[in-house]
Order: structure tokens, then sequence, then C-alpha cells
């Protein structure tokens, strides 16, 4: 089958998707203005992320760091308190080194460029595809995952989607279906239409503005499109933590920065194990020993306090939580996988940038457990 668009198919498909985008255009705080900054920081934000959740983030983060020099002279612990939620933190990390090169050798302005825009850490094709078109209105058309399953569906392409050569037949589609001079409208419209219509799942064909066009609607083979490669299995990790508490304080410690979430802040422990669907009796054994392997301080268990999961690329991490105190008088730890570390009071904690998992952990011991906001439980 054919992968390049006829005229005539290419005329239908691209006027039926701009109507369609200009009645329903969504009012996004980035497009107000389509300032180059603010169409950087939402591209970044939306990768891995939910609409409604990416524009609250964005109207915060805006609120803050009103232009790339703001970004740029923060610590990276701020800019990850900002970020924090979002996952992916090396987003922010890439967007914080990406803030200084703008602002000492683009004069602070955020370039519209396609090939100055791949230069900055954590830009790829895609993203300097969007930046270029959406602020800058030039003539790039953008390729992600969801702009490949709106074209896969639209010329029925059989082959898996990750395949080399089915990449070739979509970047050759995308530049065939590019309409001159409305880069903007179209690339918007299109990201649009994959998250609104044509989604994964249960997309919305009997309201769809280009069913007349999509080969893959006629066939009846939508539901199979894109070709999908086999799935990876989920690897289940289960890990211990401790919240020792010292007189009013709880110890924390920083992640080395190469390391995953480098630079965030956790309760020490490691990683345990855990026999088929997770021993409970194995982290109560071993966390005190954890600990001890972990940073050095001796702690005595007090209690369990819960179980909390999270789930990262194609890793889901079960985090069984404890209660400890800490034993003797050392209260310097010898760090092994850690690079610094803090004795806060609880209050303090919402001060630092923690993973998932922890996060999890303080929202149940400040909701679960007001005996640790008082002072009554001590070493």
């Amino acid at each position: 089958m054919k992968s390049i668009p006829s005229a005539a198919e290419r005329t239908s498909f691209v006027q039926s998707l701009l109507q369609w985008f200009r009645i329903t255009n969504r009012d996004l705080p980035w497009r107000r203005t389509y300032n180059p900054y603010h169409v950087w920081i939402s591209e970044i934000m939306l990768q891995q992320t939910q609409m409604d959740r990416g524009v609250t983030y964005f109207l915060r983060w805006i609120k803050r760091f009103s232009d790339v020099q703001a970004v740029a002279v923060a610590e990276e612990q701020e800019i990850l308190k900002y970020w924090e939620g979002l996952g992916y933190y090396a987003r922010a990390r890439n967007l914080h080194k990406a803030a200084k090169v703008i602002v000492g050798e683009f004069g602070g302005v955020v370039p519209c460029d396609y090939h100055r825009l791949l230069t900055l850490p954590g830009i790829g094709v895609y993203t300097a595809a969007a930046i270029a078109s959406v602020a800058g209105n030039f003539d790039v058309a953008v390729l992600d995952a969801n702009v490949a399953r709106v074209y896969t569906r639209l010329y029925n392409l059989d082959t898996p989607v990750k395949e080399q050569k089915t990449q070739k037949r979509l970047r050759e589609i995308a530049e065939n279906l590019l309409p001159k001079g409305q880069a903007r409208a179209y690339n918007q419209a299109l990201m649009d239409f994959g998250g609104l219509v044509c989604t994964p799942k249960n997309p919305h064909c009997v309201r769809c503005p280009v069913a007349a066009s999509c080969r893959a609607l006629h066939a009846g083979t939508v539901a199979g499109r894109p070709v999908l490669g086999p799935k990876k299995n989920m690897i289940t990790v289960h890990k211990v933590a401790g919240f020792i508490r010292w007189k009013e304080k709880v110890f924390i410690q920083q992640r080395k920065a190469g390391d995953v979430w480098g630079g965030l802040w956790e309760f020490p422990g490691g990683e345990i194990a855990a026999g088929e669907g997770g021993a409970e009796g194995e982290p109560v054994v071993q966390v005190v020993s954890e600990i001890l392997q972990d940073t050095g301080l001796s702690v005595a268990l007090v209690k369990p306090l819960t179980r909390v999961m999270h789930q990262y690329t194609h890793h889901k991490i079960i985090l069984h939580c404890f209660l400890c105190t800490l034993e003797g008088e050392k209260t310097e730890p010898m760090l092994r996988s850690a690079c610094s570390f803090r004795w806060v009071l609880l209050d303090e904690l919402t001060q630092f940038a923690f993973p998932a998992g922890p996060r999890k952990l303080i929202e149940y011991v400040r909701a679960s457990q007001p005996e640790f906001l008082t002072g009554d439980v001590h070493s």
C-alpha cells in the first residue's frame, strides 16, 4: 500500500483537520501569546503528563519563573521542587541546563530555529520541531507517538510502528501533509486530535472530523493500528525505607546526581530480595540492616508504617516503610548511596523535592500519624 498521500487525500485531510481545530481550539495559556519560552516549558512539561495536570504545573511555574533568566539563576533544588510530582526529573535538570545556555549564548531568548533548538540539553527532534512550528510558525513537521498513531490509522500502516522502515514512511507522510505557512495551526491541530479524538484506546471514530480519509476505519483495523512490538515485562522491585526520628527531627538524604531521581531527597534503606508477591516478614527483618548498610546509622524498629507503590518506565516499586528511632549518639552518617543528608523537622519536609514513593510516605505520616507532629515519639 502506498505511503504517500495523493493531492486530493492531502487536501481533504488537512482542510478537515484545520476546520476542526478552528472550532475546538482549546484556551491553553501558552497559546495566548506563543511566547517561545512558554511554548518550550509547555512542551517539556507535557511529555508523559496529562493536559490538565500540565496546565496546573505550567501556571505555577510561570508565576515563579517568569522568564528564562529566572530559571537560569535558580538553584537546582528549587527547580526540582517546582517539578515535584511530574516525574522524569531529568527533564527538569536538562531544562535548567538549557536555560543557562540560552542566557549565555542566545541573549536570554529561546530560539525558534530548529537546528539551534537541537543544540540545547533535553531538546530532541520532536520537541525542536514543536517549538519551531508552534512558537515560530516555521514549516517543520512533528512526529511523536501520538502523531504516529494518527498517521498509521489514516493510512492503515500494517508494519510495526517502531521499525525503521515504518518510521521512514511516517516521516514522508508528515512532510507531505504539512501545509506550508500553516505549521503552527496544523501541528497543534494534529496534537490535539491525537489527544482528544484519535486516542490510543476507544478512539472516537463516530465523531472523527477526518473519518472520510481514514483507511483503517474503512478497513475495520483501527483497533490494530499502530502495530506495536511485544510488551516489555513489568519488573517489580521491593525496597525498605526508614522514617528515622531523633528528638524532633527526621533523617533525609539526597540522591547522587547521576542516579535515578538524582538530586531528589529520600528516606534511607535499600532494595530487598522479597519472595514472589512480596514476603511480608522479609522487610521487617531487613529494614534495620539496610539502614545500617546505607548510612552507617544504628536504628531501632518501632513499627511498620505503610506500604506505597509507584511506577516508572517498566518498573513497579513497592516501598515498605517503617518508623525507626536513632540508637546511640551517632547522628553523622557514612553515606553509601547518597551525597548529602539533613536532620529536619517534619514541617520542613515540604521544602525538599522527593520522588513519588517517599512523597506518599510523607503524605501518609502527615495525615495518619498526628503524634509525629507534636513530638510524642522520641528516641
